[in-house]
């Protein structure tokens, strides 16, 4: 069924990356990822890694990661039982460094150093708002458009007036701008500077590789030949000077930090700062 009045393979496209989204962004969700990487571990030794887990919240997430093909739990014995990570859940990994570049480009300064980690959480938290994607993808093929038209587009068969709320938080976070009341919108450059990490991340719900990503019909970079448009009408932009050159190895960035970055500041629970000129919200 047609969540948006999109073409359906894009309509089909944004379903993936939603749901990809709405897998990875929970609470500790790609710390348990990370805390995997490598051989498959015990309950013990994963709850080592993340000790500000609290007794019972580790092994629900652990089920939930398994149900969603991110975990595989292999019993050796009735007494031996380890977790690892999925082939699904290694080709995710390369995403994460293209997460944390966004965020140290586009998203406001903290008053003190933030872990990579914590810039991947930031950053997933803004892109799985309500009807994010869907607007985020319309305004990337039109440069521009009405609040009337994104309604249309966005939630066909709704009052259009509910489109508001969206765009506000999405003007709020510094992802879209607008010049005022019944002025059209249109992407910010941080929401033009996402384009590698949903090109990535729609390679990745659609099970491609992510040198693919390059070649994304919204959010790749332009091509000489002709290629299939997901989205009628859309115009190609010249990619953000941010983002880098494809490599002879795929689009993906290489991790150029290692896992144990992610966890090198303290984690204790952040309430949204308010926004500050020069970025989007965290």
């Amino acid at each position: 069924m047609a969540l948006t009045g999109l073409p359906s393979d894009t309509d089909a496209d944004i379903a993936r990356v939603t749901e990809a989204l709405a897998m990875i962004t929970p609470r500790w969700t790609v710390r348990i990822l990370l805390a995997l990487a490598g051989q498959p571990l015990r309950y013990s030794e994963i709850a080592s890694k993340v000790p500000w887990l609290h007794n019972g919240q580790l092994h629900p997430k652990l089920r939930q990661l398994c149900e969603a093909g991110l975990v595989e739990r292999i019993e050796h014995s009735s007494r031996h039982v380890t977790y690892g990570p999925t082939d699904r859940a290694t080709e995710l990994l390369p995403v994460l460094p293209l997460i944390v570049t966004w965020a140290e480009r586009y998203l406001e300064k903290p008053q003190r150093p933030l872990s990579a980690m914590e810039q991947v959480e930031d950053s997933l938290t803004l892109l799985t708002r309500r009807h994010a994607a869907a607007i985020l993808w319309v305004l990337k093929s039109r440069d521009e458009a009405s609040a009337h038209f994104l309604a249309k587009m966005v939630m066909p068969g709704s009052d259009w007036t509910n489109i508001y709320p969206p765009l506000r938080q999405l003007v709020g976070d510094g992802l879209v701008d607008t010049a005022g009341k019944g002025q059209p919108y249109r992407l910010s450059s941080a929401g033009e500077g996402l384009g590698p990490v949903l090109g990535a991340l729609s390679a990745w719900s659609a099970g491609q590789s992510l040198a693919q990503a390059a070649q994304h019909p919204v959010w790749g970079r332009p091509q000489t030949g002709p290629t299939r448009m997901w989205v009628s009408n859309q115009t190609r932009l010249p990619a953000p000077a941010t983002v880098p050159a494809p490599s002879g190895t795929g689009y993906a960035a290489r991790l150029t930090w290692q896992h144990g970055d992610l966890f090198s500041h303290a984690i204790p629970p952040r309430p949204l700062a308010a926004l500050s000129a020069g970025g989007p919200r965290r």
